[in-house]
This record gives structure tokens, sequence and C-alpha cells, in this order.
């Protein structure tokens, strides 16, 4: 070994952390206290050796929480320049949940340096952490919600962040010409896009499917996401989706509506809502659904509709019929209403 290192082993290399956002089932977020009166944390601490960051969170969760709940996606990735060691700090920010009830009620200390785990709504979470960690939840949180990632230079999302930049920053660097091309592409706002098709029995009963992942007690309309990124348009998606789910290859009809929804914080939400027309009997009998995709299929009467079908989509739905039988549309729709 030689007596002095070299130029290379000599320069002190960043400190890597991990840093778990553990969310329950209603959206609370984990936060640890210090028994010494130490500052609130969010659970996590330093990658040591050849660990990976998911493998470090995974350890200091399992220590600090007695958790053995998956390390999630990457939401976030926050770089300080150096403190009193000397050293820079990178931290990556991973989403760990949501925690079913019975397992975040049971999150206990087991040891390490955190007293006590509490869960609290994400604004009271962001009011107590010290900070320097606050700005990195918000963010990541932000990042959650619109399918996204945050890019964070102490704590500051920097333009062109995908996700946490401010809305009113944003326009500013735009007018001001302070973003390249890609930059101002990763930081706009994000829309999901869907095609869903609107067929009716020859009673005029409508049909709707029952999904088999997510939300299962709330029927739709067959159809599912346009694969946008690979150039599919949307009567295209609509097909295909009817295809894939229910074994029936029908080319759709006119367009009856398009359909906007948002919720503050995530990506607004468009659907393409096609005609059908009439299943009779036979075209009924042929239908093959995919397991993997839905569990059934019925047709109801509209007063039905109330009952099965959330009421953003029972609104577009009822306005589908109304465009059909009077032949006007397509329909520009805001969360169903004209």
């Amino acid at each position: 070994m030689p007596d002095h290192p070299s130029p290379d082993t000599a320069r002190p290399a960043p400190l890597v952390a991990a840093t778990g956002i553990v969310l329950d089932t209603r959206g609370q977020v984990l936060v640890l206290t210090g028994a010494d009166g130490a500052d609130p944390q969010l659970p996590g601490g330093a990658v040591e050796e050849t660990e990976t960051p998911e493998q470090a969170l995974a350890r200091e969760l399992r220590g600090q929480l007695a958790l053995g709940a998956p390390v999630g996606r990457l939401l976030a990735v926050d770089s300080r320049p150096p403190g009193p060691l000397g050293r820079s700090l990178i931290v990556h920010v991973h989403l760990v949940g949501p925690l079913p009830p019975q397992e975040a009620a049971a999150v206990s200390r087991t040891g390490g340096a955190a007293a006590a785990a509490h869960w609290l709504g994400p604004e009271e979470a962001c009011a107590v952490l010290p900070g320097r960690v606050a700005p990195r939840l918000r963010a990541a949180l932000a990042a959650l919600h619109t399918g996204s990632f945050a890019h964070l230079a102490d704590g500051v999302p920097q333009p062109g962040s995908p996700a946490g930049l401010d809305p009113a920053r944003r326009a500013a660097l735009e007018h001001a010409g302070g973003l390249d091309a890609a930059s101002h592409r990763a930081s706009r706002p994000k829309a999901l896009t869907a095609a869903s098709v609107l067929f009716t029995a020859a009673d005029g009963r409508i049909l709707l499917v029952q999904p088999a992942y997510g939300r299962t007690d709330r029927w739709n309309l067959p159809g599912g996401g346009i694969d946008s990124d690979l150039g599919e348009i949307p009567r295209a998606a609509a097909r295909r989706e009817v295809r894939e789910e229910l074994g029936l290859d029908l080319a759709p009809g006119r367009l009856l509506a398009v359909n906007w929804s948002h919720k503050p914080g995530r990506p607004a939400r468009i659907r393409f809502l096609y005609d059908g027309g009439v299943l009779d009997g036979p075209a009924l009998a042929r239908i093959r659904l995919n397991p993997t995709e839905l569990l059934q299929w019925r047709t109801v009467p509209r007063e039905e509709l109330r009952t099965l079908v959330k009421g953003a989509l029972r609104r577009q739905i009822t306005a589908c019929l109304a465009a059909r039988a009077r032949g006007t549309g397509p329909l520009e729709l805001h969360e169903g209403r004209p």
C-alpha cells in the first residue's frame, strides 16, 4: 500500500442517504420523533459500504420500525453542498407503502434513534419537520401525485424538475427564456388520456364492466389508457381495449364526447367516449372476458347507474346517451358536465 493516497482516493466522497416517504391508505405520512429532543425526521439513514440506497432504506426501516415493507419507486433526489464535515450530501427519497391499516397500526420502534412514530397529514408533517427536510417531503409528494420525479438542490426544485417546481416560478422561467427545450418539456404539466366505448343492449341497457384491479367496487365502461408513447390514437385505443377486455373486435362508431377532469396536484385526465352501438343477443354471447383485466360484465338500466358508477362517469354516460339519441356532439364535458 503506498504511503500517500492517490489524488482520487484523497478526495472526500459525498455522503449518500436514503429516506422513506412511508404512507398509509389515508395518505398520512410517518414521522419519527427523537427521545433526546432531536428534530422530527423521516425514516431512513446513511448508505453504508456497498449498499444501494434501496438496500440501506430497507435496513433502516427494519431497524427503526420493524417494518419489512418493500422500498418503492424513487420520488426525488436532493443534493446539498458540503456542511460542517466538508462533504456534500445526496439524499434519495423513496415511496414506501401505502401500508394497509393493520400494518400501519403495528408500526413501532424496535431500535435506533427514533423514540416514537406518528402518522401525520402531509401539511402537518411538513410543518413539524426541519426546514431542510420538509421541502423534500413536499416535492416527493408532488412527484407521487403526478407520477413524476423531483430534482432538488438543497431542497429547492431545479429549473426543469418534472415535479415540485412552483407553477409561478415555472411561468417566470418560461417568460424569461430560462428553460431549454428539454427542461420546458420536463416541467410542463402532464395529462393522462383514455378511451371508452358506450355499448347498449337491444333493450337500451348499458354495458358495464367490473375491473379486476384498483377499485373493484366501481363499474366502468369498456376501455382504458391510450398508449400515446407508442403513437396510438384514441380511436385505435378504444378498439384495442374492447378487443383485449371483451374479446370483441368492433370498430368504434362516432365520437360522442371528450371529458376533462382534474384534481389539484394531480395530472388532468382526458377521456374520449365513442359510440359502440347496440349489441344484440348473439354479440353479447360472444363476450369473452380477459380475467387479468375484468371480473365480470353486465347490462344495467340507466336508473341503476347511481349505485354502480361514480358520479363523474355517470354524468358522462348520461350526456353521451343524450348525444347519441339526438345525433348531436361530440360534446365537450368537464367532470361529465357540458
